[in-house]
């Protein structure tokens, strides 16, 4: 009787896990709307391309390489032991135990893990949107799945040096958004701005194509993330687990709703409009706040923590405009500027000032640094940016032959299109 119940908490615990890995994965979807809304329309094939390739890119190097850099059977703390493909060896692929019960699988921990490494990757892609070549952002992908990502990873989650220094990070507003936000840092500062963007050290207004779009992307966010922070809680079958879950959801969905009053709020004040683009990306930026730890806030210091995330999107957006940090879609600010705050905001319920800064400057740094030098390097090889021609006529035609409106740039009698070569 007693392995039967074992047997069966087994059992929900990894039909859970596998489920909430499954929320996750539709937030590859919601990236995919959110960017491809808030690029311009001669710009959103190449970033559906983009988003749907380096999924695929994501799922084959952390099953070749990257899970098992991140979870190795051995280490020193601060370097893996290297193996290929899961279920080698020296690969953690086995059933997991902890106190000599069964929680779930190495097989279902990589699905959920894998969709975590894709979501670092779709914030690289919107930043780096409009201007860059799709091959070496492709190739870019390779090196984060398979190397940059799992190795910080490793070192947080993996039982590395981070995690041995007290740092805390439950569900990645560090070890996914930081991670994302410094590599995408790293690619714009190698790729530039987009032509016309700053005029006479000013910032001009691009506006995304599809708004209705971008706001379905964000819903579809917001709901992936109970599968991103829930499933972080990684089992369900007793009732404080249960209650744990429970509460989670409740502190993301505050979070976020905080991050959209905080964001709207502000550019209302700032701008005199209630600015829709700010609003979505506050409520990204409430999510990230909340990842680093979901369980131990009040609801009502959730919405304190979101809320804060939302005004703190706004300042940074305008601040990289200020700087000619070229991002088209914010995720620099929603992911990297918000992923500082939520790890900071774990010394609100627990953890030490010092560990989370030395946790914060580690990712960073690491991140930043090995992204800029294999940036440039692609870029020395390579080339990393579209010709000025082509980004004036918009990279759908140039890297996709293809356009996703064409009945906008076009004349329904075939004619000329309305991005004229030169």
């Amino acid at each position: 009787m007693e392995n039967q119940l074992i047997e069966l908490a087994y059992a929900l615990d990894t039909f859970y896990f596998l489920v909430m890995g499954a929320f996750v994965m539709w937030m590859a979807a919601g990236f995919t709307m959110l960017e491809s809304g808030l690029v311009r329309a001669k710009n959103t094939a190449e970033i559906l391309t983009k988003n749907i390739s380096l999924y695929s890119i994501s799922t084959i190097m952390y099953m070749v390489v990257g899970y098992n850099l991140m979870y190795p059977a051995g280490g020193s703390g601060v370097m893996p032991d290297l193996a290929f493909f899961l279920g080698s060896d020296n690969a953690t692929a086995d059933v997991i135990k902890s106190g000599g019960e069964i929680y779930y699988s190495g097989i279902s921990d990589h699905f959920f893990q894998v969709v975590f490494v894709a979501t670092a990757c779709s914030i690289i892609s919107g930043a780096v949107a409009e201007r860059m070549k799709l091959w070496p952002f492709l190739l870019f992908c390779v090196f984060m799945t398979s190397i940059i990502y799992p190795v910080q990873g490793y070192w947080k989650w993996g039982g590395g040096f981070l995690d041995e220094a007290g740092f805390m990070d439950f569900a990645g507003s560090g070890v996914v958004h930081l991670c994302g936000a410094a590599a995408a840092l790293a690619g714009v500062m190698v790729l530039g701005s987009r032509r016309g963007k700053y005029k006479d050290g000013k910032p001009q207004a691009m506006p995304g194509a599809n708004l209705p779009l971008a706001t379905l992307g964000t819903f579809i966010l917001w709901l992936g993330w109970f599968g991103f922070n829930g499933g972080s809680e990684l089992i369900i079958s007793n009732v404080a687990e249960a209650n744990a879950v429970a509460m989670i959801f409740v502190n993301t969905n505050l979070a976020a709703a905080g991050g959209v009053m905080g964001a709207l709020i502000l550019a209302k004040l700032m701008f005199g409009k209630s600015d829709l683009t700010m609003a979505l990306n506050g409520a990204i930026g409430g999510l990230v706040s909340i990842t680093a730890e979901p369980l131990a806030p009040t609801p009502g210091l959730a919405l304190m923590i979101g809320l804060i995330g939302g005004v703190l999107v706004v300042f940074s957006i305008v601040m990289l405009d200020k700087m000619k940090i070229d991002d088209p879609v914010g995720a620099i600010s929603a992911h990297g500027a918000c992923g500082i705050w939520g790890l900071m905001a774990v010394t609100l319920t627990g953890g030490t000032l010092g560990a989370q800064i030395y946790g914060t400057l580690v990712i960073f740094l690491w991140t930043f640094i090995v992204s800029y030098i294999v940036w440039s390097i692609i870029n020395m090889m390579f080339g990393l940016r579209v010709s000025a021609e082509e980004e004036d006529e918009g990279v759908d035609l140039s890297e996709c032959g293809l356009e996703a409106y064409p009945e906008f740039s076009k004349s329904f009698d075939g004619g000329p299109s309305v991005y004229p070569k030169k």
